[in-house]
């Protein structure tokens, strides 16, 4: 059986799990705002939301386009093979693998399992801001951890941060909207220093992007180190954010908790066929590393050839330093049909852009230099 929360398993769950599906968290009020006020520009320029430009393997749009002769059904026969699928490619067993409705369900799950009124948990600043809201959501406690100089998680100060009352330490990584990353030897010395009752909950929803050799998956820890859960999603690189569909691999024990507050039925059968080909098409993902690695290259250097600063990214998302409130050039962005990623208030200076097609990231540096010339920038 499926470790998602079937419609088979939803009638004995549904007594704790009933009062969190309830909340109205403020991540969502805060989308829905911000869609209200903004209507996207029509033919609009999209480097906003870290999506892949170019869209699931030409296997996983084969399996979409089969989907329909299973809509009558619902998805549990898919989700007991999604999870058997996502199990080999881990080298773990099914019951280690949950499934969400993208990767945000997935960080949901884990503040209702982990977290709650009287705990607290600990995240950089700035980083993915979910964990945090969902957390404000069911009255626990943030703790924000500021950046080091270089734009890294300060993984001593997150560690003397995880003591008493503390249910939950996020860490994004590639770290969003940094880019930034946590080597290997960094992430296995956090995840000794936190008391082994603290879930350490590592996203790596970019994690198909690095390129440094000093990364390495937290999925490696599972096995000694049963607080470790690792996020990851088909959004990113397997082009498949519209559909929505994420992933937590953690202990038999993690898992069985978070699977608590999952939602029944939370993966489509549309996007499970996808998923499941795109595990299967490892050429694709391939030929999307480099595409886009690439471009973030060009980019980089392109930013560089016109004097301004940018972090070093191992991520589909660069920052660029502007050298004054970035909120006024976003609105410039837009009024040019070109949209752009939101303001951190603790990174008030730096924009971040999704990289997209050569073609795109050409009009984007254009648009930079009309917008804010490079003596400006720098």
């Amino acid at each position: 059986m499926s470790t998602s929360l079937s419609r088979r398993a939803f009638a004995g769950t549904l007594g704790l799990a009933a009062g969190a599906a309830l909340i109205e968290t403020p991540l969502a009020r805060t989308l829905e705002a911000a869609a209200a006020r903004s209507p996207r520009p029509a033919n609009a320029l999209i480097l906003n939301s870290n999506e892949n430009p170019y869209g699931p393997s030409p296997k996983a749009l084969e399996a979409l386009g089969k989907a329909g002769l299973i809509a009558n059904r619902y998805p549990d026969a898919l989700e007991d093979e999604m999870c058997s699928a996502i199990a080999k490619h881990h080298r773990v067993a099914p019951d280690q693998v949950v499934l969400g409705c993208g990767s945000s369900e997935i960080l949901q799950m884990a503040d209702e399992a982990f977290a709650g009124p009287g705990r607290r948990v600990v995240a950089a600043e700035p980083t993915f801001e979910a964990v945090l809201l969902y957390a404000k959501a069911l009255r626990a406690e943030a703790v924000k951890v500021p950046l080091s100089a270089d734009f890294r998680h300060d993984l001593s100060k997150m560690g003397a941060a995880a003591a008493e009352g503390v249910g939950l330490v996020y860490v994004c990584n590639p770290n969003n909207p940094t880019g930034t990353i946590v080597t290997g030897d960094e992430l296995s010395a956090l995840v000794e220093s936190v008391p082994p009752g603290v879930t350490v909950l590592v996203d790596e929803a970019y994690h198909h992007f690095v390129e440094e050799p000093a990364y390495r998956t937290a999925v490696g820890l599972i096995g000694r180190h049963p607080n470790v859960v690792v996020a990851r999603t088909f959004s990113k690189i397997y082009g498949m954010a519209g559909l929505r569909l994420g992933y937590a691999v953690g202990s038999k024990e993690r898992i069985a908790e978070m699977t608590t507050f999952a939602s029944f039925s939370n993966a489509n059968a549309a996007v499970l066929a996808a998923a499941l080909a795109s595990l299967q098409d490892a050429d694709h993902l391939v030929r999307m590393r480099k595409a886009l690695n690439d471009a973030r290259r060009w980019l980089s250097g392109e930013m560089a050839r016109q004097g301004r600063r940018t972090i070093p990214s191992e991520a589909n998302f660069l920052m660029i330093d502007v050298g004054g409130d970035v909120a006024p050039v976003i609105g410039a962005f837009r009024s040019r049909s070109i949209l752009v990623g939101r303001k951190f208030p603790s990174l008030p200076n730096w924009l971040r852009i999704t990289v997209g097609k050569p073609d795109e990231m050409q009009a984007f540096a254009a648009a930079l230099a009309e917008i804010v010339p490079a003596k400006a920038a720098a």
